[in-house]
């Protein structure tokens, strides 16, 4: 894979694992009271007692006690995750080839491939031409021998 596909993919990694540290964390931080003068939000649920807790947390162990689950530790692993893709991202960039010769040399070699272009271009153009020419005559022809087959066939 080339250095700019590459580039390319890290973007996008880092791109997703910063969505998906933005929407763990707004899922998972707990809520905060913006202002003394906001009304205390009315309780859904009555809160779980010692057993239910301990029979929920039997019932899936992926709860509070995962370190995944632990609101204080994910912002922690998910940023050193950020972090560690940025830094690929950087090696990559550091990997990329310089520029030779400044801003001449580049517009130089732009006018050399432009010219390189243009002369690929009017080859393909020729050979289009051709290729067209080739097709009218193929078709000439095979309307002519369907008309002479066609005029082959006696009248019933």
């Amino acid at each position: 894979m080339d250095i700019i596909s590459q580039l390319q993919e890290q973007v996008n990694t880092i791109a997703a694992i910063a969505f998906n540290t933005f929407g763990t964390l707004q899922r998972d931080a707990p809520p905060v009271r913006l202002s003394p003068n906001y009304p205390e939000p009315p309780a859904t649920a009555a809160p779980p007692t010692a057993a239910t807790a301990t029979n929920a947390a039997a019932a899936n162990p992926t709860t509070e006690e995962s370190p995944n689950n632990n609101i204080s530790e994910q912002p922690k692993l998910l940023s050193a995750e950020l972090v560690k893709a940025a830094k690929q991202f950087d090696a990559l960039v550091a990997a990329l080839p310089l520029a030779e010769g400044g801003e001449e040399a580049q517009l130089k070699r732009i006018a050399e491939l432009q010219a390189e272009n243009d002369l690929v271009g009017q080859e393909l153009q020729k050979q289009l031409e051709a290729a067209e020419k080739e097709l009218k005559q193929v078709q000439k022809l095979f309307n002519e021998a369907a008309d002479n087959s066609l005029n082959l066939k006696k009248p019933d």
